[in-house]
């Protein structure tokens, strides 16, 4: 994974005790070290705000990282809106225990949720781990979308040669057969003309 392009997404912290600003200020450093040892290139650090839909689509980055202490959900909220169009694999590093914010990143897409321990030696193989993740889940989701639309595609074919052999007295064979000349004559997916047969019939009613 070398040269992966990072964007970092951080909690904002609106208390003003010094401590929690301490503690975030180094969780932020100790992140930024195991990612540039590990030689990822970090393109940016943004807030989890209105404005970050716009500010990944515009760096599009390879992988999302997000640095929550106790707010994950709310951060999360932001990131997969930024996200829905275009899925990107997900880390998250947080303090966030809780069962329920657990299961909402995982059902949001989060590729990897890591609890307390962040040491910078642990970040190259979590993030190792997420990115396999990811490919994985996205080759089983595009075959999953190529099983549906192979499926949607034999109905529509299915329905055209029914039409055609009522309306032409075809045998299941000939209709088929006449689909595939008209296809191959019109240099188109079988499909694409047994949609146009079928949208002729319902423009004529």
């Amino acid at each position: 994974m070398p040269n992966l392009r990072i964007v970092v997404v951080n909690t904002v912290i609106h208390d003003e005790d010094d401590e929690a600003l301490h503690a975030q200020a180094e969780r932020a450093r100790v992140l930024r070290i195991g990612l540039l040892e590990a030689g990822y290139d970090i393109i940016a650090s943004l807030p989890p705000d209105m404005y970050l839909p716009e500010r990944i689509a515009q760096l599009q980055p390879d992988m999302i990282i997000v640095d929550a202490e106790s707010d994950a959900r709310d951060v999360l909220e932001h990131v997969v809106i930024a996200t829905r169009d275009e899925r990107r694999p997900i880390v998250m590093f947080t303090e966030d225990q809780d069962p329920d914010s657990m299961e909402a990143a995982v059902e949001a897409g989060v590729s990897a949720y890591v609890v307390a321990g962040l040491q910078s030696e642990r970040i190259k193989p979590v993030l190792q781990v997420a990115l396999a993740q990811f490919k994985r889940e996205q080759k089983l989701l595009d075959e999953l979308s190529d099983t549906k639309s192979k499926l949607a595609e034999r109905k529509v074919i299915e329905r055209a040669k029914g039409l055609l052999m009522e309306r032409q007295r075809f045998t299941e064979e000939q209709a088929y057969q006449k689909l595939r000349s008209m296809a191959m004559s019109k240099n188109l997916k079988l499909s694409e003309v047994a949609q146009r047969i079928l949208d002729v019939e319902d423009l004529l009613g």
